[in-house]
């Protein structure tokens, strides 16, 4: 088989199975993850940047390349979550930019679209390091470089990319110490190399399970966006799958027929002993007494979309009179704050200190670069300081400060909640918006943070054999105390954090310790620090038993 050129029809086919690809393997992704947190992984922020691109494009009927283009590079970048995220879409954004003016792609047009997704996303990490998704991405570009003056068949040259993609990946635990001592590739670079072997598996026309049935992204597979403004003609959007007993080749053609006697919007995909239905059908009782006479059933779900439909009108209605009346309420000032936040008592926290705008996330889910758009229209000021909070948050806040034309947006890089509401405390109002982002930096910088979780698998990092289930304290950089005891871990870690100059311990406990538990770890901190202030605060959130500031 060979090709020599991709046309726009192919293009949506590939990239649409590209994030068939890493959905499907997102979770072995997660488990690459050098620190054993519960946190927004990297497979999951891949998936949820790519497929908001999918979105966009399954919205394209019969499009271009160029329509193409601007799609994914819209959709990914509003939709990036993470680091990984926010690099994935500026990888899209370069080669994007690079491709758009082609009516049909070639090797060369190819190769040079990957030379400039590369060069886009280094330029886009302030301090890019080597043995990540990045150095994955260059060897992609340049191992393209090289098949560009060997051939013009595009099978051979995806084949041999995605062969290369997967040796460079391979090498990145000798290129990042912390991945060798871990026992695991990039986490990043493998999603990019699933991302790249699904578009080419999709070229030689290996069947790929469409990224639309994804549970956690597409769930009922219905647009309720679009279903509220329709005329719903069948009102149930059904979903199955079915566990083949017997399979002919005239298995799925003949159900495809009958499900198209009863209903519309029709999905059947066969998988690997399997058959993945959805239907929108006024009677899924006849959907699913078809299915049955194929094999056992599983995962069956039914939504009535009517139901949805009216539900939205009203919700819809209720959003657009409270969006009216809050903004009829803002008058325009010189200075605003978007903060990150993750529980009740933080936001408490954040609101008290003067923050206009809070963004409900963290390490459990990374807000994403449309989240913060979104919260700086909602702010009417003419400077807008941005506290993402967590170090996996910054880059998203940048790329927005980039989309965003209007306002003077600045991103201080807080990488925790403590770092947070040390840089707002600092914020001075008779000094100009870039004095302040100056001094809330050093005087955060300054602030020696913690936190305290739980590991979610066995690991070997920082020279700790960490179990699941362990407890560990995080400092700013590595794991410093580990532990079976939450009270002796918290001990231990504010240890590792006070020194000669420190002068106050900030508590911050989350929804999982009690206010009694919180104060006994403050009164052992007091014993052993009796020169030093010991304050406790409810912050309220998830995951992290406690999170600390040594100052």
């Amino acid at each position: 088989m060979i090709v020599k050129t991709i046309d726009a029809k192919t293009f949506k086919k590939m990239f649409l199975a590209g994030a068939a690809s890493i959905e499907a393997k997102k979770e072995f992704i997660n488990e690459l993850n050098v620190f054993p947190v519960p946190d927004g992984d990297t497979g999951t922020n891949m998936t949820l940047t790519i497929m908001s691109a999918v979105k966009e494009i399954q919205n394209l009927e019969n499009p271009t390349i160029e329509e193409l283009a601007k799609a994914i590079s819209g959709g990914s970048l509003r939709g990036a979550r993470g680091n990984s995220g926010v690099i994935l879409s500026q990888l899209f954004r370069g080669c994007t930019k690079e491709i758009k003016d082609y009516n049909e792609l070639n090797v060369t047009v190819i190769t040079n679209g990957l030379m400039r997704a590369v060069e886009t996303a280094y330029r886009a990490v302030m301090k890019p390091k080597e043995g990540t998704m990045l150095t994955v991405a260059r060897g992609a570009a340049e191992k393209a470089a090289q098949l560009a003056l060997e051939t013009d068949d595009l099978v051979y040259f995806f084949k041999e990319i995605v062969a290369h993609m997967e040796k460079v990946l391979e090498m990145t635990p000798e290129l990042l110490p912390v991945l060798k001592e871990a026992g695991v590739v990039d986490s990043g670079g493998q999603g990019l190399v699933e991302i790249v072997k699904g578009a080419y598996n999709a070229l030689i026309g290996k069947e790929i399970v469409p990224a639309a049935f994804s549970e956690e992204h597409v769930s009922t597979g219905i647009n309720v966006e679009r279903i509220a403004s329709e005329d719903i003609k069948f009102g149930y959007c059904t979903e199955f799958i079915i566990m083949l007993e017997k399979y002919s080749s005239k298995t799925e053609p003949e159900l495809k027929q009958y499900l198209e006697s009863i209903g519309d919007s029709i999905v059947v995909v066969s998988d690997d002993g399997v058959i993945k239905v959805h239907v929108h059908t006024n009677d899924p009782g006849l959907a699913i007494q078809k299915a049955l006479s194929y094999g056992s059933l599983t995962s069956i779900k039914i939504d009535n979309m009517r139901e949805m439909h009216s539900e939205k009108v009203i919700k819809d209605a209720e959003k657009a009179a409270a969006e009216a009346e809050t903004h009829k309420e803002k008058p325009r000032k010189k200075t605003g704050f978007i903060a990150v936040s993750m529980g009740a008592g933080l936001d408490e926290i954040f609101t008290g200190l003067g923050v206009d705008y809070l963004i409900a996330g963290g390490q459990t889910m990374n807000p994403s670069t449309e989240d913060m758009l979104n919260a700086i229209r909602e702010v009417n000021a003419d400077t807008i300081f941005i506290l993402p909070n967590n170090s996996n948050i910054i880059l998203a806040a940048e790329q927005a400060k980039q989309l965003t034309e209007d306002k003077n947006v600045i991103v201080i890089p807080s990488k925790n909640v403590p770092q947070g509401i040390t840089a707002i405390i600092n914020y001075v109002y008779d000094k100009s918006p870039e004095e302040n982002a100056e001094r809330m930096t050093a005087e955060m910088n300054r602030v020696k943070s913690g936190q305290v979780t739980y590991a979610i698998r066995d690991t070997i990092i920082d020279g700790m054999n960490i179990k699941q289930g362990n407890i560990m304290g995080l400092g700013d950089k590595s794991i410093l105390s580990v532990g079976e005891d939450i009270r002796e871990t918290t001990i231990e870690l504010v240890k590792r954090l006070v020194d000669d100059s420190s002068e106050l311990i900030s508590i911050y406990y989350g929804e999982d310790v009690t206010e009694e538990q919180a104060n006994e770890v403050s009164e052992e901190l007091m014993k052993l620090y009796p020169d030093m202030d010991v304050e406790v605060h409810y912050g309220g959130q998830p995951i992290y038993y406690y999170l600390l500031s040594v100052e």
